[in-house]
């Protein structure tokens, strides 16, 4: 009975996914049936609620990579930089309470993030930089790199410290540094899990909506100045899931088509993580 409650607990996140996978796949397939992929995936276009229609994914597709990248500028090196510290440098008592209070901000729900993006990033970025627009994709990118740091730090920090001691105290026992044990040893021994608790930070970022929603904009535009309003894929479907369009129509299921295309986007993004920890991934007795 034990065996087979457990079997039934592992089997819900199995069917929810495949559930997941088989609406979209079968409302999307009805969105292509009107619209070529072709047009879908070329076309520098995104008006899909105002004539004439254009249904080009490109420029919310450069929106949601403008708001990953931007974000991991930000967290990947404060991130790591933290980590080595708390692993490294840091007293035992020092660890213990920094690291949860480091943890603490990934509970702290996105729309927080992105309010504290709307009232106090924007502002500053609009003092530096006056023709910045009021929604801008910096902005949008530091609050969702402070809400994924947790995840870079943490998952890097403990990648860190399971690195054996008996490396550390071989690279001591040559006269190096601690500074050279660090980069030279520790970092080095430890790149496959940084490089996945990384891809894993970045994922987050792709798919993350309430903090881009009011901090990026509505505005899809293909743009390469991240001081301009743009609008991601989650954002998107959180603007036309909002009520106001009819279901069943081609408006409406532009929801499934670009929900389709972010699944992909973050399956290929866990796809290579996990394939960067099984090539580099190293094992210690």
């Amino acid at each position: 009975m034990i065996h087979f409650v457990l079997f039934l607990c592992a089997g819900v996140s199995v069917l929810t996914t495949l559930g997941i996978v088989l609406v979209l796949v079968f409302e999307s397939a009805l969105f292509f049936r009107e619209v070529s992929f072709v047009e879908f995936f070329t076309g520098t276009e995104w008006t899909p609620l105002f004539d004439p229609k254009q249904f080009g994914i490109l420029p919310l597709a450069c929106g949601t990579m403008w708001i990953a990248v931007g974000s991991a500028l930000f967290a990947v090196p404060v991130g790591l930089m933290s980590a080595i510290y708390l692993s490294e440098y840091a007293s035992p008592r020092v660890r213990a309470v920094v690291k949860p209070l480091l943890e603490v901000l990934a509970g702290i729900p996105s729309v927080v993030y992105g309010y504290f993006a709307v009232v106090l990033v924007s502002p500053l970025i609009r003092q530096l930089i006056p023709q910045a627009d009021v929604f801008n994709a910096v902005s949008a990118s530091v609050a969702v790199g402070v809400m994924i740091l947790p995840t870079v730090a943490s998952l890097s920090e403990d990648v860190l410290r399971a690195v054996p001691r008996s490396l550390r105290e071989a690279a001591y026992g040559l006269g190096s540094t601690k500074f050279d044990v660090t980069v030279r040893v520790v970092v080095p021994a430890a790149l496959s899990g940084i490089v996945a608790a990384t891809l894993l930070a970045i994922s987050r970022a792709i798919g993350e909506t309430m903090a881009v929603t009011l901090a990026a904009g509505a505005t899809p535009k293909l743009t390469w100045n991240p001081l301009e309003s743009i609008q991601t894929m989650t954002a998107y479907i959180v603007q036309v899931s909002l009520g106001d369009t009819p279901a069943g129509t081609i408006e409406y299921r532009t929801i499934f088509a670009v929900a389709m295309t972010l699944f992909l986007m973050t399956f290929a993004m866990n796809i290579v993580a996990r394939s960067v920890l099984r090539r580099f991934r190293q094992v210690y007795s």
